[in-house]
């Protein structure tokens, strides 16, 4: 192999370094070391000896691959993939054998000019870390074909031990992972979700996209909050349990967590800090929840299996079968809190066995008995004082079921425990670290977030018990818009006890009837994802097994695991629920029942004699105008197949055919 190759300008101007384009793609080197070029003719020219590997379709970027193994690739023009191929004329295709300074083609620096694109061409060696020792640039005015740069070559690595014969797929997956990311040396810690295996490396600058994209077993790769992540599918945890094998059970889900990433400068402003705020908020509840949605999902069949029976088949609510049952349903949304901040915790970088532990002890039976008792001393906007600390009056509020707390604390866990450890003497920290931890979060939790997200709860369910005074149709639009916004942050349950008197008092409630709408509506926009969806095998079970769940009451699945995940989906479902609440005040559709979405219609049934003898009907009405409107909004506007390669928490990659 030869030392040193030189490298021709592609096109005539003045050569530039990358860290000059107005791209950070290219700026920031992340395709590779090169150049780039200000241009001052159209005529293109090879800058290497090679063979041609990739034209894109409009022409705006080629590759080529010398003998020695280099790769390179020449962009002409920033964003001018959006040109659709106008402006260039390329006399070389996918295949074709070409000499350093041959003309590859023109383009036509005035058509790129009038339409507002920069015409830079850049040159990038897309196989650096695997190929190049070191770059010489020749920076300033150069002709077509005249040397820009001398690059060095690194030496010829022997070849790799070959495969034991005898280890399976998943192990043959997990060791060519393990190389690509840089071996054990450059792995922080591994853990992983429904369908990704999620890296924290110590230089996520060593693993090549494209070479991880080719390991058998890999579906995609997507670099989002700090994370190298790599797509496997459904056999994800088969691969985790070697990856584990291999570097040792010190990196499951360990190390520390890598620090976040500064915001963009165009994203200062205080408008541009609350969004990048909320999304992140966003990507870690989905990130949160994502591990779980699996168990929800199936927990909520099984809890439609249990209606059907009471509803139709008799079973009695009082029989052991009915307990035993919906214990196996229900436990795992009791028991959320207890879950939601394992996953936090690790996805936060705080111990995840101490977060559980404060989610335990939030959903401990004692305390569940004080709120559940209804012993309240109102005060404070109406929120209820029903224990005292050390004789401080608190609000104990109800966890079961909740997340937002539990994500809480696993952020604050993260921030107090290198404090803790920074006083801590060594001998002492296994035992009180975890005892100042648990004492200090927990309380914080306890005594501060939850009466505080309690106290906002109880103002919302006012507002709406207001609302629904004023005008059915109105307040069916605002809430069934905004009522699993208030359930993505726990806002929702000052609104249940309401529902639950209401039913109690008067035999039905109206507000339950909007809030079963907006389960229809979520599982709408998850069905749409699903029929949408043709390339993508783990999201389209997902969310057809979402939408199933939602249509049995089940919401969680849908809404964490397919619509917020998915930004628009959540938004175009929403509104969905918006249309169908307005029709559903419109037609004053009723509730006699706690149980709701498609699979509750038996609680709109009114008995005999009471309320509106086309209650049903209707409901039906609002439900299937609910489904239409939020299926359509969403297949139409809120999801393409290719957002499941860039998820909302994600940032967009982009690749040859892309830029």
């Amino acid at each position: 192999m030869s030392s040193t190759i030189k490298i021709l300008a592609p096109v005539a101007g003045e050569v530039i370094n990358l860290e000059d384009v107005n791209d950070p793609v290219f700026s920031q080197k992340k395709l590779g070391e090169g150049f780039a070029v200000k241009p001052s003719a159209g005529e293109i020219v090879s800058p290497v000896t090679g063979k041609v590997v990739m034209v894109a379709e409009t022409k705006h970027a080629l590759g080529l691959q010398t003998a020695d193994g280099v790769e390179v690739m020449i962009h002409l023009g920033i964003d001018t993939v959006e040109l659709d191929g106008k402006p260039f004329d390329l006399q070389v295709a996918a295949g074709s054998e070409v000499k350093a300074g041959q003309q590859l083609g023109t383009m036509d620096l005035q058509a790129i000019k009038d339409a507002q694109k920069d015409d830079t061409v850049i040159l990038a060696i897309t196989n650096t870390a695997d190929v190049l020792a070191g770059i010489d640039l020749a920076l300033g005015t150069k002709a077509a074909g005249e040397i820009a740069a001398t690059i060095t070559l690194k030496q010829a690595k022997a070849a790799p031990a070959a495969a034991n014969k005898n280890e399976n797929k998943y192990q043959t997956t997990a060791r060519e992972i393990v190389k690509a990311v840089g071996g054990a040396d450059n792995v922080k810690s591994v853990m992983h979700c429904f369908t990704r295996l999620r890296f924290t490396l110590n230089d996520d600058s060593i693993p090549q996209d494209d070479e991880v994209n080719n390991i058998k077993g890999v579906i995609d790769v997507t670099r989002a909050n700090n994370q190298y992540q790599i797509v496997i599918g459904q056999t994800v945890e088969d691969v985790y349990d070697e990856l584990i094998k291999l570097l040792g059970p010190e990196y499951a889900g360990q190390g520390e967590p890598a620090p976040a990433a500064p915001a963009p400068a165009a994203n200062q402003s205080l408008g541009g800090k609350i969004k990048n705020g909320f999304f992140q908020l966003i990507g870690v509840i989905t990130g949160s929840m994502m591990p779980v949605i699996g168990l929800l999902a199936a927990s909520g069949m099984l809890k439609g299996i249990l209606n059907i029976l009471t509803n139709f088949c008799h079973m009695s609510t009082a029989s052991p079968t009915y307990t035993i049952i919906n214990a196996m349903g229900d436990a795992s949304f009791y028991f959320l809190p207890l879950i939601v901040g394992f996953t936090a915790a690790q996805r936060l970088g705080s111990n995840p066995v101490v977060v559980s532990i404060i989610g335990g002890f939030l959903i401990y039976p004692d305390l569940v008995k004080i709120y559940a008792s209804g012993k309240f001393s109102y005060f404070l906007a109406g929120v209820g004082i029903n224990a005292n600390f050390f004789g401080i009056p608190i609000h104990i509020p109800q966890y079961t079921y909740s997340i937002f707390p539990m994500i809480f604390a696993a952020w604050m866990a993260a921030k107090i425990e290198p404090w803790i450890k920074k006083w801590m003497p060594v001998t002492l920290r296994q035992i009180f670290t975890p005892l100042v931890e648990i004492f200090l979060v927990g309380m914080t939790v306890l005594i501060i977030v939850g009466p505080v997200i309690s106290f906002i709860s109880t103002g919302i369910a006012k507002v709406l018990q207001w609302l629904l005074t004023v005008n059915t149709a109105l307040s069916g639009l605002i809430i069934g818009g905004l009522y699993q916004i208030l359930v993505i942050f726990g806002l929702h349950w000052a609104v249940v006890p309401i529902i639950a008197n209401d039913i109690a008092a008067t035999g039905h409630s109206i507000l339950n009837g909007i809030v079963s709408v907006t389960m229809i509506a979520q599982g709408a926009g998850a069905l749409a994802v699903w029929f949408k969806t043709k390339h993508n095998p783990d999201l389209k079970g997902l969310s057809l097994s979402a939408a199933i769940s939602a249509a049995v009451g089940i919401t969680e699945p849908a809404m964490y695991g397919v619509n917020l995940k998915y930004g628009r989906v959540f938004m175009t479902s929403s509104l969905g629920a918006a249309i169908g609440g307005l029709v559903n005040g419109l037609l004053k559709v009723d509730m006699y029942g706690f149980t709701g979405s498609l699979i509750g219609f038996p609680s709109f049934v009114p008995k005999a004699g009471q309320g509106n003898p086309n209650n049903l009907l209707n409901f039906w009405i609002a439900s299937i105008v609910t489904i239409v409107a939020a299926f359509a909004l969403t297949y139409f506007f809120g999801y393409k197949e290719n957002d499941a390669d860039s998820p909302k928490d994600a940032p967009k990659k982009k690749n040859l055919a892309d830029l």
